[in-house]
């Protein structure tokens, strides 16, 4: 009887490990904050390349296109385009060149520079 309690005893204590270690790996993180760039004038960005004729943007005047999708709480988002991991880099990549991310994707080459998608990315990453 004494070796069933003890299983049962060592069970208990292993179950809330094993769950707690089975929920952390099914959600992804959190992306990370873009520590490079300036959100508020990549706020003024957006507005100069006029992203928000096809987006909803918090904070950016006039941005409140139907086009592509609503890009509120973007800090909070898992992914980038729907495929790629969101962080800085794949952010960046995708603001300067999204044809060459997603071939036929809607979402034009705006010709944004390298400095003005870090901003940009900066910016978006304070919408969370």
């Amino acid at each position: 009887m004494s070796g069933r309690l003890w299983i049962l005893a060592t069970v208990l204590a292993v179950l809330p490990v094993v769950a707690v270690t089975g929920c952390s790996s099914t959600s992804p993180p959190p992306p990370p904050e873009s520590r490079a760039g300036r959100p508020d004038r990549g706020a003024q960005l957006i507005a100069r390349y006029g992203c928000g004729s096809c987006h909803t943007i918090p904070g950016v005047a006039r941005a409140d296109g139907l086009v592509g999708p609503p890009l509120t709480r973007f800090g909070a988002r898992s992914y980038v385009a729907g495929e790629l991991p969101n962080n800085a880099d794949n952010l960046q990549r995708w603001i300067m060149d999204p044809q060459a991310v997603e071939p036929g994707t809607a979402m034009p080459k705006l010709g944004v520079s390298a400095i003005d998608a870090q901003d940009i990315a900066a910016y978006l990453y304070t919408l969370d």
